[in-house]
């Protein structure tokens, strides 16, 4: 009997919360080992079928890394990266676009399906969901090099994203779908982009102006140098954090994702662990919440 009375408490606790988010949209960036733990998988199905319920509006955007290696690796095309970035020239970006659309989308679409939800596939193409062009960046300079002009790589088609047209998301909200979107971007002339999947869903959130943008990842939060996680970050304070190499590494794009997020008129941000069960429904219908929140 008490375990029950526990559980009717549980629901008591989250019920401000479901009056909060109620016809709200939540961002979610689906990636790490989430998607690929076959138990954490189908509780992400579910979780997102719950939000979807009770009046809460997920959408998804997912990566798909990881995926995409091993058919590269299959085919025996050597991957590419240029300061972590992975260079797509034509014949990666037909291995990227089959991978993430064609097959990494439609497994989640069928899972959230197969869990009883209604859930759609859209990439970037869609609908000109993603409107892109081509990602530029400056090669890093030696020191002895650092008055020189900046030379430009060529990343082949890595994008970034320029705009987001809603309308195919907001019809499919109507219709309580849940749009699924693999970040495959279009531009000018008709040709896919490989843009990162934070981006996407940040730039997405935005648009939407969601309550909340939420990004699933392998680690518990923003840490500080001594591993302990950072609860709660102003965004104010995060360039002075990572000038002080208390954020660094693969983060730094995360939280910069975030705070553009913020300034696009997303409520609040949060950078979660994936790898915990129901990690999402814990950050929304907890007081404690989970990870890191960035305001």
């Amino acid at each position: 009997m008490q375990e029950s009375i526990d559980r009717a408490r549980g629901l008591i606790e989250s019920l401000p919360y479901m009056q909060e988010f109620r016809h709200k949209t939540v961002v979610i960036k689906y990636g790490g080992h989430a998607m690929v733990d076959e138990n954490l998988k189908k509780q992400f199905a579910l979780d997102i079928i719950l939000m979807k319920h009770i009046g809460i509006n997920p959408v998804i955007v997912h990566g798909g890394g990881p995926q995409i290696n091993q058919l590269l690796d299959r085919l025996e095309i050597k991957p590419s990266y240029v300061q972590g970035m992975r260079v797509t020239d034509g014949e990666t970006m037909s291995v990227v676009e089959m991978v993430l659309v064609g097959q990494v989308n439609k497994e989640i679409v069928g899972s959230i399906n197969h869990c009883g939800g209604r859930a759609v596939g859209l990439s970037g193409r869609d609908g000109d969901l993603i409107c892109a062009d081509k990602l530029r960046v400056n090669k890093k300079n030696d020191e002895a090099l650092k008055d020189a002009p900046p030379e430009l790589i060529d990343l082949g088609r890595v994008g970034q994203v320029t705009k987001v047209n809603p309308e195919v998301l907001q019809a499919l909200d109507q219709k309580d779908f849940i749009p699924v979107i693999a970040p495959v971007g279009v531009g000018e002339d008709g040709q896919a982009f490989n843009i990162n999947a934070d981006l996407v869903a940040g730039a997405i959130a935005g648009e939407l102006k969601a309550a909340k943008l939420i990004l699933l990842t392998d680690v518990a939060g923003v840490q500080d140098n001594e591993r302990t996680l950072l609860r709660s970050l102003q965004q104010d304070d995060l360039e002075k954090y990572i000038a002080n190499e208390t954020i660094g590494g693969g983060m730094i794009p995360k939280v910069r994702c975030c705070a553009d997020a913020l300034n696009r008129g997303v409520s609040k941000t949060h950078i979660i662990d994936g790898r915990v069960e129901h990690a999402i429904l814990l950050e929304i219908f907890t007081r404690e919440g989970i990870g890191t929140e960035i305001v």
